[in-house]
């Protein structure tokens, strides 16, 4: 299999407004036909560095590079891409066969071959032929976003931005648009780079993830590797819901939880740096025992809540001070009460140990 080629370079990429450092020398290859992904909480410089990227704003220091190539300086209107805003900025006044050849009409394209280049992209998009004449502000949300995207996709770039597309639409319509987008990125070939601050929109479309924090990707990987190995405490929490317990390092395989009494755990067998930090436990690795002797690790505390979460359920746990939270598939449910005395426990490979 042929080793796939970056079409993306960022090189000590940085964007400073004042004394503001928005993007912080950021380094990232994004390769060919690829669907990657940054994901980071509002404020942490992903708008900043895509815009950069689309050469909408210029780096206040380090380069962007197409194909090995420095486009600094060259304007956004001249880049082989196309940009999705999270407002769509469609024309309100025009119909959607109008937007979708709006880019082409630029370019000189002939009223018959604009057409035909339209209704290709409507089918694509699984919107019917008689929408061509259907005035945009006529559209569902959904549909408007279908518009959006068949007029990104009418001027063939080779590369498309998306800031942000899915954020302001109800949870059933963006998982919905979610399988479609990863749909359309598998039909076309196309180079895509998606920012969002949900994990959960990363997970399900990428390739790979970069996390980003205070104007810096702290972690690359696949959405496996982001989920499985979190680089920092910061990532694992940003990946979801989890049980963090503050560890200290007390031999190879060993940490004790001084929050929880020094009670000991056994952990794969990997360095914590200066010796302390975070073990971290997904939901659903944690399960209800009936004796301590059924894993590895065990506590013992109260069932304080549950909570029904469709295919899965979902229980807090007190034990001591701390509330765990446990998830399991409904037909794995605990058959008991609210407030009774229960044992929840995991085994050493599914702790993983971080850093703050």
């Amino acid at each position: 299999m042929a080793e796939a080629k970056a079409i993306l370079g960022l090189r000590g990429l940085t964007k400073q407004f004042g004394r503001l450092t928005a993007v912080d020398n950021v380094d990232l290859d994004i390769e060919e036909g690829e669907f990657f992904t940054i994901v980071g909480p509002s404020g942490s410089g992903k708008t900043t560095l895509l815009r950069m990227l689309a050469g909408l704003e210029k780096p206040t220091a380090g380069d962007v590079l197409l194909r090995g190539e420095r486009i600094n300086d060259v304007p956004a209107n001249r880049r082989p891409s196309c940009m999705l805003f999270q407002s769509l900025a469609l024309f309100h006044h025009r119909t959607v066969g109008q937007n979708v050849e709006f880019s082409m009409k630029m370019k000189g394209v002939p009223r018959g071959k604009r057409r035909q280049r339209a209704m290709e992209l409507l089918e694509m998009l699984r919107m019917p032929a008689d929408f061509y004449n259907k005035n945009v502000t006529k559209c569902s949300g959904g549909e408007r976003q279908r518009v959006a995207l068949a007029r990104a996709l009418a001027s063939d770039p080779e590369i498309l931005y998306f800031d942000e597309p899915l954020s302001a639409i109800d949870y059933r319509l963006r998982k919905l648009l979610e399988v479609e987008l990863k749909d359309l990125h598998r039909a076309t070939g196309k180079t895509f780079m998606y920012i969002t601050h949900s994990l959960e929109e990363a997970m399900v479309m990428s390739d790979r993830i970069g996390i980003m924090q205070e104007g810096k990707i702290i972690q690359i990987g696949s959405p496996n590797e982001i989920y499985m190995r979190p680089k920092n405490c910061f990532v694992s929490q940003f990946m979801g819901e989890v049980n963090v317990i503050d560890v200290r390092q007390t031999g190879a395989g060993k940490v004790v939880a001084p929050s929880l009494g020094d009670v000991e755990f056994t952990v794969s067998p990997e360095a914590i740096e200066d010796g302390s930090g975070h073990l971290v436990i997904r939901p659903e690795s944690v399960r209800f025992l009936s004796s301590v002797a059924e894993a590895e690790n065990h506590l013992k505390g109260v069932l304080f809540n549950e909570y029904s979460l469709g295919s899965r359920v979902q229980y807090h746990v007190r034990v001591g001070e701390m509330m765990f939270t446990v998830e399991k598939l409904r037909e794995q449910a605990y058959r008991g009460s609210l407030s009774d005395e229960v044992i929840i426990g995991w085994d050493a490979k599914d702790s993983i140990l971080v850093a703050d």
